[in-house]
């Protein structure tokens, strides 16, 4: 079973810095992309940054310029490097995977994996 396991989270001042890692595990033929979403109390869940498998990256307009997707491919982990947070980047962190190949209960199926999330709060 596909397992998305986030970290890197935490408290950091305006101007500050934090990067998240999302590992993901279990049998995993390929997958079409890797991203993060973040939703902030009472907003709707967004975009963060979106990586596909051949390295093409898309960023939302508030984070570009600030933010940095990257991943290892060989070990099928995603990072998101913020820096010159913000107080409105605060919010839960989502790890996501799309078109994700893999193996279950004897068959080979695509499916999209979500992590359980991790909290960024920034002060000002």
């Amino acid at each position: 079973q596909v397992q998305l396991v986030e970290s890197g989270g935490g408290l950091v001042q305006a101007g500050g810095s934090l990067r998240l890692t999302c590992a993901a595990s279990g049998i995993i033929a390929s997958f079409n992309s890797m991203g993060w979403y973040r939703q902030a109390p009472g907003k709707q869940r967004e975009l963060v940054a979106k990586i596909t498998l051949g390295g093409i990256t898309n960023y939302s307009d508030s984070v570009k310029g600030r933010f940095t997707i990257s991943r290892d491919n060989t070990n099928n982990t995603v990072y998101l490097q913020m820096n010159s947070l913000k107080p409105e980047d605060t919010a839960v962190y989502s790890c996501n995977a799309e078109g994700v190949f893999t193996l279950a209960a004897g068959r080979w199926f695509t499916s999209d994996y979500w992590g359980q999330g991790t909290q960024v709060t920034v002060s000002s």
